[in-house]
């Protein structure tokens, strides 16, 4: 991903604690790049992590909390956070960037820079302690910002926004991925998956 598109996930994700208003035109900004465009497949670690997963398949972003351990180094382990720009600082080893690698392939980086002149065939463990947050605007009671939980979907996602305003479409939701300008049209339904850093617009009805 381009350095300007990192730069305004950081963005978006700083101003949308500002409220549910300043979220919507944030969103608009993103979206309004798709114009024209139809709905696009789930990215490939999209779909397998709908398959039950979702851990494995994750990629990880800006906001994750990691839990790093390196077995018999307690010095080298601890509790990290992703920073915007996609990656954290580790004792010895410094920075990592960590964006879009899975668990197990930070686990592999982090050992891969250990090996170097540290440690003779680290064994490393790698677990997310916190999701960054999804994003719901759109035709909502109270959109904004929710932290994530696991086996989030649409159904729920609406529950914890306050449900549908009378003007909803109730059918599909529109999901923007982190990481991407493309919105993905998806039903309305417990089998739609949301994911960390999603922003979910419910869109207006017509008639």
């Amino acid at each position: 991903m381009s350095v300007e598109t990192r730069g305004f996930w950081a963005f978006f994700e700083r101003t949308v604690r500002r409220g549910t208003a300043v979220v919507a035109m944030a969103a608009a900004i993103v979206l309004a790049g798709c114009a024209g465009q139809g709905p696009v497949p789930m990215a490939a670690a999209d779909v397998t992590a709908t398959n039950g997963n979702f851990a494995e398949a994750y990629k990880l972003g800006a906001g994750d909390e990691l839990r790093v351990i390196v077995f018999g180094e307690p010095d080298l382990s601890g509790e990290f956070e992703i920073d915007g720009s996609g990656a954290f600082s580790m004792p010895l080893i410094g920075q990592l960037d960590a964006f879009q690698l899975t668990v197990v392939e930070l686990e592999k980086a982090i050992a891969a820079k250990l090996t170097e002149g540290y440690l003779i065939d680290p064994r490393v463990n790698v677990e997310v302690l916190n999701y960054r947050p999804f994003y719901i605007v759109g035709e909502v009671k109270d959109g904004g910002e929710f932290p994530y939980i696991s086996g989030m979907h649409a159904v729920k996602a609406v529950a914890i926004a306050g449900g549908y305003t009378y003007r909803a479409n109730t059918q599909k939701v529109m999901i923007t991925r982190k990481g991407t300008a493309e919105e993905i049209e998806m039903p309305a339904s417990q089998g739609t998956a949301i994911f960390p850093g999603d922003v979910i617009r419910i869109p207006e009805r017509y008639f």
